[in-house]
């Protein structure tokens, strides 16, 4: 059963939950689902709603209409640089990882159409990317007169490698899905129409897992970017306590014993 959340009046992202599953929708079609600073705003609120609620085990990101999103709305953001639309405090969630509460939960994501600059940089602080095989990529802010400032100098080239990313950040140029694919900036390729019941079922999967041991991987692997490799290992360790002593792992236990589905609670 889906249950609408959805909080505003002016709803550029839509917000409803399925399940275990939180349905994230980029809602401003007649725009190509270019990002304002209300948009921006919303996308952080519901991010930060699924974050603290406890029954929520996985986010969908996907975009209303042909496109996931054509960027940044730079007209309606150009006087709003340096008016915090994009600050966020240690209560919020950041959408694109810059600054902000450090994101915890896994997210998925659903791209179709035009991808561009904001877009790239919002899937490549997703956890699962699902791409169209009809989309077309772009980090061309160097075409609009800035840089990339949503992760991309650091994440895209991370994914790619410095040679492989370098010709797409430093032209702007634009390319395909299967090009992404190669660059490592997706995980799967898939046939035209078909990208959000595939994001979907992955979702679905990602449910089926134990909620504390899903969390505990996601921030082990993000130790390595905040902290670097050696830190990282390091600090392994420190997650097993918790996960050993919870019921969760309990009923993995049992229920491999007893030749079943686990049924996890998150506790």
């Amino acid at each position: 059963m889906t249950t609408d959340r959805n909080q505003h009046t002016d709803n550029r992202i839509t917000y409803q939950t399925d399940g275990y599953i939180c349905l994230i929708g980029l809602n401003r079609a007649d725009k190509r689902n270019a990002f304002d600073s209300h948009m921006i705003k919303q996308l952080s609120e519901v991010l930060t709603d699924y974050e603290n609620d406890d029954h929520l085990r996985c986010a969908l990101i996907f975009a209303h209409g042909e496109h996931f999103t054509a960027g940044l709305d730079l007209m309606e953001l150009q006087d709003k640089w340096d008016k915090g639309a994009f600050e966020f405090d240690d209560s919020q969630i950041d959408p694109w990882g810059i600054s902000g509460k450090l994101r915890c939960k896994p997210v998925v994501v659903a791209v179709q159409g035009t991808c561009f600059t904001a877009g790239i940089e919002l899937m490549l602080n997703s956890d699962v990317v699902i791409a169209s095989s009809n989309c077309n990529f772009a980090q061309m802010e160097v075409q609009r007169g800035i840089m990339p400032f949503g992760g991309a100098t650091v994440r895209f080239v991370q994914a790619a490698g410095w040679q492989k990313a370098m010709p797409y950040l430093l032209t702007g140029k634009a390319f395909d899905a299967q090009t992404a694919d190669r660059l490592n900036l997706v995980s799967e390729v898939v046939e035209n129409g078909t990208e959000y019941e595939r994001a979907l079922m992955i979702a679905k999967e990602i449910c089926q897992a134990a909620p504390l041991g899903v969390k505990s991987l996601l921030s082990s692997a993000q130790d390595v970017s905040r902290s670097g490799v050696g830190a990282a290992l390091a600090n392994i360790h420190s997650y097993l306590p918790d996960l050993f002593y919870s019921e969760d792992a309990r009923e993995g236990a049992m229920a491999m014993v007893e030749r079943r589905d686990a049924e996890f609670k998150g506790k």
